[in-house]
């Protein structure tokens, strides 16, 4: 029930989700002189976990993630080191988890404040409280103590994102999520990650590399939605680099053993009934739906789309309510990316304050899974380049097995190391899709992207100088076809 004594407070614009793409808007916004308040609110997870300002990247996502994952690849550079001649013995390398989670969360807390400092100086009013429409033009917000402010504002933009889905077998409740695992307190065991989402990946990747006995059950495909040849040599790295793969089985069940542990019933696969097994941790990163259960939609006929549950909005982010506008990973048909939740709510901004009419253009958005062996991408897939060109044989694609050169001493398995450019068969054979996988792929491919913008061909990339010696000069060398049917493996220099 409303609490009527609630003060009211009067506003050009109310933003309900302080992630990286609420917080972008309303910085743009207040710099156009408008009046802008951000609520945020954190419901706990099943543990218990929540969060500062700044939504799942800066808290539970990408950056602890990375962390997590530069500290994996630390560990295996020290045991590299003995062949280039360091003498420190890899027997002696042992991870600190409580050092890890402590500087991870530290950083983090740093943002939290950041974040908390950047709105104040914008003169942005920020409340700790979840959002609920009441009205197109009133918003009802709710600390956690219960007390009520009304707020009065012209426009609205909801970018409360999304949390991590639930599966409903039974003790699936006895498993974390992708929100609790970066502040666990004792390290997480032997720990199966459920799912093939980037999510279990990542998270897979850097457990195997922080030293634990790590597996990813995957029910079909890895990476949906990602090239699948592509996808099929991260899977293999992670597996030559220690990752154990269970493939065609879904969760049956989980129980807590007398001695503390989830014992896994597994549905049966191809091969039959797998045994029941038992391990420390359990992680489930089957995919995310929209965070949208508090804001009141379905009262103000705010348009869901039936499958997803995620906000339909025309190209200009507004929902079908035309003063209530929507961002981030709520909204059907986005990429759930901080990158483009940031443009998207700047330009958001721009259009309703600063008399912008510029669109988001996602037909190049370049991304990149941080598994142990990175995988980046720009541009469409080979299976959806085939799609839009009408089939394999309007494509030419242009592919490379090559070795890091930082991998040859140490002798690190270089067989997913690969390249490859998804082109139109036609001249002047234009760049549709780029792919790469190896050592620091995101900084590697973020110039292509922006190349990629201004309609990269095959000829502008030949004609490109290398950095030598470099991986990405590995993707300006590119000139085997797969039609060709030569060896794409690159030797020499």
């Amino acid at each position: 029930m409303r609490d009527e004594s609630a003060v009211t407070q009067k506003y050009d614009l109310v933003v309900i989700g302080g992630g990286s793409g609420g917080l972008a808007c309303a910085k743009e916004a207040a710099g156009y002189g408008a009046k802008v308040a951000v609520l945020d609110y954190v419901t706990p997870s099943l543990h218990g976990t929540v969060w500062g300002l700044g939504g799942t990247c800066v808290n539970v996502g990408c950056i602890p993630k990375k962390l997590m994952h530069q500290a994996a690849l630390l560990g295996k550079s020290v045991k590299d080191a003995a062949a280039f001649g360091w003498s420190a013995p890899p027997a002696e390398l042992q991870l600190n988890w409580h050092q890890l989670v402590t500087a991870v969360t530290n950083h983090v807390g740093s943002l939290n404040w950041g974040h908390r400092v950047a709105l104040r100086d914008k003169r942005v009013t920020y409340l700790n409280a979840s959002g609920t429409l009441l009205d197109r033009h009133t918003v009802l917000a709710k600390d956690r103590k219960d007390v009520e402010t009304v707020l009065q504002t012209d426009n609205v933009v909801l970018a409360t994102g999304g949390r991590p889905r639930y599966p409903t077998f039974a003790g699936a409740e006895l498993a974390i999520t992708s929100d609790d695992l970066f502040r666990l307190r004792q390290p997480p065991g032997r720990t199966l990650c459920v799912g093939g989402s980037y999510v279990s990946l990542e998270c897979a990747g850097f457990l195997t590399g922080l030293g634990f006995d790590t597996s990813v059950l995957l029910r079909s495909i890895p990476l949906r939605g990602f090239d699948q040849q592509m996808a099929g040599l991260v899977v293999s790295a992670m597996e030559n680099l220690g990752t154990r793969v269970v493939r065609g089985s879904e969760p049956l069940r989980l129980e807590r053993t007398a001695a503390g542990r989830l014992r896994v019933s597994l549905t049966p696969s191809g091969d039959g009934q797998p045994p029941d097994e038992e391990y420390d941790t359990v992680l489930l990163a089957v995919g995310r739906d929209p965070d949208t259960r508090r804001l009141g939609l379905d009262a103000l006929g705010v348009t869901t789309d039936r499958r997803s549950g995620k906000i339909v909005t025309d190209p200009g982010n507004r929902t079908s309510v035309d003063n209530i506008y929507a961002i981030g990973d709520i909204v059907q048909g986005a990429p759930e990316l901080t990158p483009t939740a940031i443009v998207s709510g700047r330009l958001l901004a721009d259009r309703l304050y600063g008399g912008s009419s510029q669109l988001l253009d996602l037909a190049t958005v370049p991304t990149t899974v941080f598994t142990p062996l990175e995988y980046s991408c720009v541009g469409l897939s080979e299976e959806s380049a085939a799609e839009m060109v009408g089939g394999e044989d309007q494509l030419e694609v242009y592919h490379a097995f090559y070795r890091p050169l930082e991998f040859i001493i140490p002798g690190r398995d270089t067989s997913s190391c690969y390249i490859k450019a998804v082109c139109e068969r036609r001249e002047p054979q234009r760049v549709l899709g780029l792919h790469f996988i190896g050592p620091n792929a995101g900084e590697v491919l973020q110039g292509f992207a922006v190349a990629m913008r201004h309609g990269m061909t095959m000829e502008s990339l030949r004609q490109a100088i290398g950095i030598h010696p470099t991986s990405a000069e590995e993707v300006v060398k590119l000139n085997i076809s797969k039609r060709s049917g030569r060896d794409p493996t690159v030797t020499g220099c």
